[in-house]
């Protein structure tokens, strides 16, 4: 078995163990394996192994390998996990189903005129900035209401939060930040938790886990 599958197979049993250690946990867990950085050839692994569910960080990189990924796999269900650039709105509504990032009005207001003319229907996750860290992107959360208000009155699909708690700190706050957030505004999915703290998110909620470093390597490794 190829070790990305065996990687697969022992994050989804602990995902699993998480989930049953949870007092509440979401009703769902999907695990999204975050394939940036990685080629085809460390993801068909996964693909085979039954896994459809994939996150990438660019979407200039996306185009260069899911065209090709998906015409063998057509059930993919891809995830832009990455901030979005206005300039890059029209070709991300085109490949991914799911975009993490949306942080701000005028991201809004590009898609909403995208997904209007292409005609498809996306899921869209505000990305909170829970530790209001300048070098990252979201929505500071003291701002998140508005964010969030501006979103629904353009009709935008939009359906839970996201965050990236800062590094080297205890990520449950944060977690538990972006659940409270999500509660008051009635949004159901919760993107929050990475290789080294997903186990942490589901205890907090989280539907959506992004794991990368821990199915493929790190970058250029042979895993």
């Amino acid at each position: 078995m190829p070790q990305q599958a065996e990687n697969l197979s022992a994050i989804l049993a602990r995902i699993g163990a998480a989930r049953k250690a949870a007092l509440k946990p979401a009703p769902s867990t999907t695990l999204i394996a975050v394939s940036k950085t990685h080629g085809a050839e460390k993801i068909r692994p996964l693909l085979e192994s039954g896994h459809r569910v994939f996150g990438e960080n660019r979407v200039q990189e996306a185009l260069a390998k899911w065209p090709a990924l998906r015409a063998d796999y057509p059930d993919v269900e891809l995830h832009l996990i990455g901030p979005l650039q206005t300039n890059k709105v029209r070709e991300a509504t085109g490949l991914f189903d799911a975009i993490h990032t949306l942080d701000r009005p005028k991201l809004a207001d590009a898609l909403k005129n995208e997904i209007a003319r292409a005609g498809r229907s996306l899921t869209l996750f505000a990305q909170v900035n829970t530790g209001e860290e300048p070098q990252k992107a979201g929505v500071a959360p003291k701002d998140a209401s508005a964010l969030i208000a501006y979103a629904r009155d353009l009709g935008l699909p939009l359906r839970g939060l996201m965050c990236i708690p800062p590094a080297d700190v205890e990520p449950a706050p944060h977690f538990a930040l972006l659940a409270k957030i999500a509660k008051a505004h009635d949004l159901p999915l919760l993107s929050m938790g990475m290789s080294a703290d997903f186990e942490t998110a589901i205890k907090f909620g989280a539907t959506h886990v992004r794991v990368g470093t821990a199915l493929f390597g790190g970058r250029g490794s042979s895993r």
